[in-house]
């Protein structure tokens, strides 16, 4: 943002000071003329190319790891703390560690040159407090730290007029090598003076956000409840004391932040506070973590009672991949539709608060018209836009309010770029926080400064993501503006009814100032259309279901959450996801299915033809037909021809046998094939086929079976009297001549086999 009248008027120093400052300037002018280039060439870039220890200025890295207060007020002693370490090859002897404060610095400008600088520039950097407020360091070894802490009274810092002012600590010495004393290191920082109110506060709007990346898969239980399974545990990690989530819920509570919030996380939570499930390799273990749930979300509850709720759609879709490369794949607008439909009852159920859904946030603040179209498309009226996408023109000398109207009753409410990425980056580090707790205090207040008459309201919208050191950072920060007397708390709904700038810029950027880099991370057209092939495939599933919901819900919002935000960067993670969550579909879509059926052989004009049908889900199937069809013309089913179907209609975890009544004018055979379908056509699952064997017998046959029959018997007969008269002969020899009784027969049956019968099937009339 352009802000020429940056620079300010500043009041006469005392005497005192402006000859420190002078001097300063005249002793080191000679050498800045020649130093300069060098110093700003960076000696420690150099040694990096060569692999030297650094030297010079940077000699020493210097950390500045606490600064208390950090907008100290009359009456205070300013307490720095911090380590210094040796960076180079040789021990530095009789060295002082000095606080050096000033000059003023006139503008938003400045303040971002004195921070890219890094080594000591003689006339550029103010002189040392000195005096007893120097710390005396007899010796420090290569490669040794040793911490310091110096305290000074304000009063003895020469502050005048209420304004930001450089601050550094250096560490000057000797080396084996130099025959003087000379800076070996600097670390600058800011400290941001105004000890009274100023005439008109900034209206400061801090987001305060709730999001992470997906952790609930589309695989549920079979019992009543639909049992959640996670994909891992790592969200109770997040949650549990200490943990990413936990930290920004404790902290937050305590601050004046508008709060927002992807309902996706609420409903994850949520559901942890019950049985839920946790994926381990092919298999799941029962999640152990309700308490950790349960906690978090009553502490969130506490927080958010009485503030102002932002709700994201749900799953926090990324609105820049949908506006450039998902909007033409058809059924993604819908989902995002959807995803917007969900997020206030998501949260008003388990947070028990009313959010606002009616703003967008594109990642970074990045816009370009297709980028609001989708937005507004979606519902909302206000978009979370920042100053470096949607920039100042022309030379505005100040900051301009946030809120801004873009055409079509929409609103950009822009945040403030250098703020709003003062805390990127690793924060773990005390230094690095210091640093961006200062920064941040020497930008709020500078920007104040740039119009004092002209109230403004200005947005911060931090890293969508932060971790814990960075929350705790921006904690620090607003602690600290707080205790100052230059702003004061606005919420994000208020900020948007703001009074706009008539000299703000309202123009969205065209679609080719997009960043590049932001564009190289975005979904690809890919991956919207494995979503459309998933949900094709849901919208075939659910019609044959008696309780569709139970799948419907835990798919749709599997499907929202691939297109999450939170996937950029990670392709392959993403594009796992959208393939577990078809999978799992398709493995249940297959749990409806034909049983493999052998040939069948008829041995008349007519038979019955079973095909059974198994469900192995847990809920019934409906509104499906198995459909058969013939290739020869002269095997007809029903008496309806070649093809016929008839209705399937399964309770869960049963099987149904569907039979055909088949009839033929012909011997030979018939392939049929046999597959399911909707009741509107479109076929479900995999086709069967199988052979129909016929080998219908005449009447001729049968008088010629028959008469052959009968001849078999009456040999039997004549056989069995023949046998009867020889045996009674011989008795009759043997008992004098008397004839023997006659017994029953002997049976000449064998036992029946229990040996399978052969292969295929035999359908009689």
């Amino acid at each position: 943002m352009a802000e020429a009248a940056d620079i300010q008027g500043i009041s006469p120093a005392p005497a005192r000071r402006w000859l420190r400052r002078t001097v300063s300037v005249i002793v080191g002018a000679p050498l800045l003329a020649g130093l300069l280039p060098g110093l700003l060439a960076g000696p420690t870039a150099h040694a990096a190319e060569t692999g030297k220890a650094p030297t010079g200025s940077r000699t020493v890295a210097v950390s500045l790891n606490t600064l208390s207060p950090s907008a100290p007020v009359e009456g205070d002693t300013l307490t720095v703390s911090g380590t210094l370490t040796n960076k180079g090859k040789a021990t530095i002897n009789d060295a002082e560690v000095d606080l050096r404060v000033g000059p003023r610095l006139s503008g938003r400008g400045e303040i971002d040159d004195a921070a890219k600088r890094t080594g000591y520039v003689p006339g550029v950097d103010p002189v040392e407090i000195g005096g007893k407020y120097t710390l005396k360091v007899p010796k420090l070894r290569s490669g040794i730290s040793q911490d310091f802490t110096l305290a000074v009274p304000v009063d003895k810092l020469d502050l005048d007029d209420s304004g930001v002012y450089q601050l550094g600590v250096s560490l000057s010495g000797r080396t084996s090598g130099s025959a003087y004393e000379q800076v070996l290191g600097i670390q600058r920082s800011f400290l941001p003076w105004q000890p009274e109110d100023t005439d008109s506060k900034t209206k400061l709007t801090f987001l305060w956000p709730l999001i992470t990346s997906p952790h609930v898969t589309a695989e549920t239980g079979s019992d009543e409840q639909q049992t959640p399974v996670f994909a891992n545990d790592d969200l109770a990690m997040e949650l549990a004391p200490g943990g990413r989530l936990e930290q920004l819920v404790s902290l937050g509570r305590q601050l004046p932040v508008t709060w927002v919030i992807d309902p996706d996380l609420l409903a994850g939570v949520d559901a942890m506070t019950g049985n839920y499930q946790v994926k381990v390799g092919d298999t799941t273990v029962p999640g152990k973590n309700q308490a950790v749930a349960k906690q978090w979300l009553t502490s969130l509850e506490a927080a958010v009672e009485d503030g102002k709720v932002i709700a994201l759609p749900f799953a926090d879709p990324d609105l820049a991949s949908i506006a450039h490369r998902g909007k033409n794949v058809s059924g993604t607008l819908s989902h995002l539709q959807t995803a917007s439909e969900v997020a206030a009852s998501t949260v008003e159920t388990v947070l028990h608060v009313k959010p606002s859904t009616d703003f967008a946030w594109p990642v970074n603040g990045a816009v370009d018209p297709s980028i609001v179209d989708i937005a507004t498309s979606a519902g909302a009226h206000k978009i979370i836009a920042r100053s470096d996408s949607l920039q100042q023109t022309d030379n505005l000398p100040y900051t301009p309010t946030a809120a801004r109207p873009i055409g079509g009753g929409t609103t950009a409410v822009v945040a403030d770029a250098r703020l709003s990425t003062a805390f990127d980056g690793d924060m773990s580090k005390a230094g690095a926080s210091t640093l961006a707790v200062q920064k941040f205090l020497a930008q709020t207040l500078a920007l104040t400064e740039q119009a004092p008459d002209n109230a403004r309201s200005v947005v911060v919208a931090p890293q969508r993501i932060p971790t814990a050191s960075q929350a705790q950072t921006m904690a620090r920060a607003l602690q600290a503006l707080g205790q100052g007397h230059w702003t004061q708390p606005l919420d994000l709904v208020a900020a948007a009814e703001v009074k706009p700038d008539a000299k703000a810029t309202t123009k969205v950027p065209r679609a080719s100032a997009y960043p590049k880099k932001l564009r190289k991370q975005e979904l690809p057209t890919q991956a919207f259309q494995d979503i459309r092939t998933t949900q094709d495939s849901l919208n075939s599933f659910r019609v044959i279901l008696t309780q569709p919901e139970r799948v419907v819900t835990p798919f749709g919002n599997a499907i929202n959450r691939s297109m999450s935000t939170s996937w950029r960067g990670r392709t392959l993670e993403a594009q796992q996801y959208r393939d577990a969550v078809r999978t799992y579909l398709q493995s249940l879509a297959n749990e409806v299915q034909l049983i493999a059926k052998s040939d069948v052989t008829l041995s008349g004009r007519s038979a019955t033809i079973p095909v059974t049908v198994q469900n192995k889900l847990v809920q019934g199937v409906d509104h499906l037909v198995l459909r058969l069809t013939s290739d020869n013309l002269r095997l007809k089913f029903n008496d309806d021809g070649a093809v016929a179907q008839l209705p399937v209609k399964i309770s869960g975890g049963h099987s149904q046998s569907v039979k055909f009544d088949a009839a033929t004018s012909a011997n030979g055979q018939a392939h049929v094939t046999a597959r399911l379908f909707t009741e509107d056509g479109t076929p479900y699952g995999e086709e069967m086929t199988f052979t129909v064997k016929v080998s219908e017998v005449t009447p001729t046959v049968l008088l010629v079976i028959a008469g052959g029959l009968l001849l078999l018997v009456l040999a039997g007969v004549r056989m069995y009297s023949h046998r009867k008269r020889t045996v009674a002969g011989v008795a009759a020899d043997d008992n004098g001549g008397e004839p023997e009784q006659p017994s029953d027969p002997a049976s000449d049956t064998g036992p029946e086999s229990g040996a399978p019968s052969g292969t295929g099937e035999k359908v009689d009339r």
